[in-house]
């Protein structure tokens, strides 16, 4: 099984940080289970992985961001496990997800669509 999460900061039906499973991997698309509808995404959109992911994303906030609240500042969390969306106060090593109740650490060390 692989899992794979948007390498590119674009709007489309993705949420940004947030690992979905690869349903297929083919020469130019990936198919991603999304709520249990397949997505088909151009391959250079998505970091794919073997492994599950076991650390919350740090995903900046998009310019645009409407259902964020803006408290949560320049950028904010999301679960590994079913992509939760999470304020991040101060830099935590850990972060308990508010809906699955799953604790992760936070990967305050990937550089995930930009630099911090």
């Amino acid at each position: 099984m692989q899992w794979g999460r948007l390498q590119v900061d674009v709007n489309c039906a993705l949420r940004r940080g947030a690992w979905y499973r690869v349903t297929r991997l083919a020469p130019l698309i990936a198919v991603l289970d999304v709520n249990r509808q397949f997505l088909p995404v151009p391959n250079y959109l998505v970091q794919v992985v073997s492994q599950p992911p076991r650390r919350w994303s740090v995903v900046p906030r998009p310019e645009r961001a409407v259902e964020l609240p803006r408290e949560w500042g320049s950028h904010y969390g999301v679960c590994p496990s079913c992509r939760e969306r999470a304020a991040l106060r101060g830099r935590p090593r850990h972060l308990t997800c508010a809906r699955c109740r799953g604790e992760f650490e936070v990967a305050w060390d990937e550089e995930y669509l930009l630099k911090f």
